[in-house]
């Protein structure tokens, strides 16, 4: 199983960026999927979820109405589209799979994690 995270970058303070995470070796569109972040000595944190198909999703209050998770099952890639960014938002972002086809806004119950794309907003 991978999962490959991509579209990170440095952008200012204002701006968007859209994140990606290929999946591979997995049944994908079984999976409930999340994006988590890591800032620098900080724990890991639940930024959104969406559940396996497509028909429920959840937010950190930090990034509600400024982030959008999305899916597609045909290509096995999920999705968050970032806007309004702030440089609180700068942090490593990871995207998570959970077998369960559920979402859940803690670390624990997922099963797969993939390696992490930096996001730096600069003021």
């Amino acid at each position: 199983v991978q999962l490959q995270a991509s579209g990170g970058g440095l952008v200012q303070a204002g701006g968007s960026l859209r994140l990606s995470c290929a999946a591979s070796g997995l049944t994908f569109s079984g999976y409930g999927m999340a994006w988590f972040r890591q800032a620098p000595e900080k724990e890991r944190e639940f930024v959104a979820a969406i559940n396996w198909i497509s028909d429920s999703t959840y937010y950190a209050d930090s990034v509600k109405g400024r982030f959008t998770i999305s899916r597609s099952n045909a290509k096995s890639t999920m999705y968050l589209q970032m806007n309004s960014l702030k440089p609180e938002d700068t942090a490593v972002y990871y995207c998570a799979a959970a077998r369960s086809g559920n979402y859940y806004y803690t670390v624990k119950p997922y099963d797969y994690w993939g390696q992490g794309t930096q996001v730096t907003v600069s003021s």
